[in-house]
């Protein structure tokens, strides 16, 4: 008979704290908190790649290898005498059915209209607001809109963030094109600066470079896309189609640094339309701009 969830949870835990007894592992007793960081933003992205290439058996394994960095990190904290992993796991599911009184407390009357996603998530954020008042904790926060927005998130992922915090105080652009004209502005303070001297003043070509990719990421949430994924997906669509360029010159005897750009655009274009490589016509209109 197979192991239930609970036993097989309890067994990774009885390994860690193997790992980390006396006669464990040297390595994984000389981890802290802070020496973890690395593994658990690795895991992360490995994740989000097992997602992204749609293989359950990888994601599988990888959801195990995230689960043991939080179990890690419990194991260290229940050593310092602060909390252990079941104080992690009973806080979470508190706060998640705290958090959720339409689907445990039935708060709603007869009659009442089901709620939306987005209303979901604003009453979410009141009852956040409301227990960080009810704690006593607020004075020790960042304050306003955007304090709990985590510095440490990618940028391109925390200018969305800061973006949707901002957008639900009202301040927001009231349409997706009204961005784009913001683009289009940022796109020409961009090009004034470089055509001021031969490329520009550094830290004011940096400065309009900020301005242009905040304001991309802001039309991103404005159109419902997840920036982070959305440039994963066009990075490795470009890296297949450079890979497949790169493999046909080199077949030829030659290299791309000896290839003239006139021959690489046209290696490009062929690359473009295999199958593995086939996007929407008119998405991607050369070598040089993905």
């Amino acid at each position: 008979m197979a192991e239930s969830i609970g036993a097989r949870f309890e067994r990774l835990v009885s390994i860690m704290r193997a790992l980390r007894a006396p006669d464990g592992c040297p390595w994984d007793r000389e981890q802290t908190h802070a020496s973890l960081r690395r593994f658990v933003l690795e895991e992360t992205y490995e994740v989000i790649e097992a997602i992204d290439g749609g293989d359950p058996s990888a994601l599988c394994e990888e959801l195990g290898d995230y689960l043991f960095e939080a179990v890690f990190l419990a194991q260290l904290s229940d050593e310092a005498g602060d909390f252990d992993i079941g104080d992690a796991i009973q806080t979470v599911c508190d706060k998640l059915v705290r958090r959720h009184p339409h689907v445990f407390a039935r708060d709603s009357q007869p009659g009442d209209a089901p709620l939306s996603a987005g209303q979901v998530v604003e009453r979410w954020d009141a009852l956040k607001a409301k227990e960080r008042a009810d704690s006593g904790r607020p004075d020790q926060l960042p304050p306003g809109a955007l304090g709990r927005v985590p510095t440490a998130l990618p940028a391109l992922l925390r200018a969305h963030q800061v973006g949707s915090r901002a957008a639900s105080t009202g301040f927001d652009w009231p349409k997706a094109a009204d961005v784009l004209e913001k683009i289009d502005e940022e796109v020409a303070e961009l090009r004034a600066e470089l055509e001021a001297g031969l490329g520009g003043d550094g830290a004011r070509v940096e400065e309009e470079m900020g301005d242009l990719l905040f304001a991309i990421a802001n039309l991103s949430r404005k159109l419902g896309v997840e920036p982070e994924s959305a440039l994963r997906r066009a990075t490795s669509k470009f890296t297949d189609r450079f890979e497949r360029m790169e493999r046909t010159i080199q077949a030829r005897g030659h290299s791309l640094a000896d290839t003239p750009l006139a021959e690489l655009e046209s290696e490009w274009q062929r690359a473009k339309l295999s199958p593995r490589s086939h996007t929407r016509k008119g998405s991607d209109p050369g070598l040089t701009r993905v």
